[in-house]
């Protein structure tokens, strides 16, 4: 299925660190969409756990971001129309911004919420983390509507994320299987 132009393919790190990143990502939304299945005892800890992993996908994807600054990734195949092109490229940068506003307003939600002062945050149980001690010092009532309010905007950016991963899914799909283009070589380990 290679295309008649050489194969242009991401760096090795670039690669893993696109796979974490979505591999960690889709976790996290089973994580977040099954938390209700689970009996009540198992609520905090699986909020907990979607923290951890959604404060993981903040700091790979600054190291991804860096690492694509530094690293200038390969061109797209010739083939592409003008269109997919501008189009490709709007969807990676949005990608990128819902990749970090949704650990952002998540860990502003969680800075919000009531319980916080009684129930430090740690990495995997592991590492103590901060919460935005700019929230966590505001009066009761401001920090409950905070609290709901980047409950709204955490969960919007993960409806974004469903609808620019689908995006993006279906034309790496297409243009591999329909163009004829080595699209997920470039990609794949």
């Amino acid at each position: 299925m290679a295309s008649s132009t050489s194969l242009a393919r991401y760096t090795k790190t670039a690669i893993v660190l696109h796979w974490l990143i979505a591999i960690l990502i889709i976790g996290n939304v089973v994580l977040a969409l099954s938390v209700d299945a689970f009996p009540k005892d198992f609520e905090r800890p699986i909020i907990n756990l979607h923290k951890s992993i959604g404060i993981t996908v903040l700091g790979l994807a600054i190291m991804r971001l860096l690492w694509r600054f530094a690293h200038k990734p390969p061109d797209l195949p010739g083939a592409y129309k003008s269109w997919e092109v501008k189009a490709a490229h709007a969807a990676h940068w949005l990608l990128y911004l819902v990749i970090f506003a949704l650990p952002l307003s998540g860990w502003a939600h969680d800075s919000a919420w009531k319980g916080a002062a009684e129930n430090p945050m740690s990495l995997f149980n592991l590492i103590p983390f901060p919460r935005i001690s700019l929230i966590m010092d505001l009066d009761a009532d401001t920090k409950e509507y905070l609290h709901d309010l980047f409950f709204v905007i955490h969960s919007s950016f993960a409806y974004l994320l469903y609808v620019l991963f689908s995006l993006h899914v279906a034309g790496a799909l297409k243009h591999q299987f329909m163009d004829k283009e080595a699209e997920l070589e470039r990609m794949l380990p």
